[in-house]
């Protein structure tokens, strides 16, 4: 049970029912849900990657069309735990990555571990099982995308970059860098048409490094 403060209502007693949202995973996505809730006339307290937390409970009939709504966007609202789960690490990973401005994590598997209270060799071994990749790889991949989004926007250098991104030298980003592209970040840095991809689908196919 919760305490709010809603919509300058006097305070009264709110059991949050917590939704599980796969692909959730950009500020896009975000508003694609807040605009399902508010269609189905739902109160949501919170909208964060991959959970919403919503005031009442949804009958079957609710839940599905919902589900339907949300599949219209691209997004799925999970029912399975190990699913659920998975969807968790992504968005650990990705609200590290994309969203936070401190600096990369030194240890990710200690993060992720302290994070969702689980065991990390469980963690890794649940995500790998799933995914059909490792957890490392989905950061690699995650990890490229950000540093192509720093290149663009052209406020750091390649040395503030490799250190923002916890790169032990500029050459161990390099390397790395054009293993994942086939491009080196300054041959990407003067193409016209630089390469993104959705934060949603990377990691979903990455290929050993």
């Amino acid at each position: 049970m919760f305490y709010y403060k809603v919509f300058n209502v006097p305070c009264k007693k709110i059991t949050l029912v917590k939704l599980y949202i796969k692909y959730m995973v950009s500020n896009r996505c975000k508003i694609a849900v807040s605009n399902a809730l508010k269609k189905f006339k739902l109160h949501f307290i919170v909208v964060d990657l991959g959970e919403v937390d919503i005031m009442e409970d949804l009958t079957e009939v609710q839940r599905a069309q919902l589900k339907l709504e949300l599949l219209d966007s691209g997004l799925e609202l999970m029912d399975d735990k190990r699913a659920m789960l998975i969807e968790k690490i992504k968005n650990v990973i990705v609200e590290m990555v994309h969203y936070s401005e401190e600096t990369i994590k030194v240890n990710f598997s200690d993060y992720l571990s302290e994070k969702l209270n689980h065991d990390y060799t469980y963690l890794a071994n649940l995500f790998s099982e799933v995914q059909g990749t490792t957890i490392e790889q989905f950061i690699i991949g995650h990890k490229i995308e950000r540093i192509k989004e720093l290149i663009i926007y052209g406020e750091l250098n390649i040395t503030e970059i490799a250190w923002k991104m916890n790169y032990s030298s500029v050459a161990h980003l390099s390397n790395q860098f054009k293993k994942v592209t086939g491009l080196s970040p300054s041959h990407f840095k003067q193409m016209k048409n630089k390469r993104r991809s959705p934060i949603e689908e990377i990691g979903n196919q990455i290929s050993d490094q």
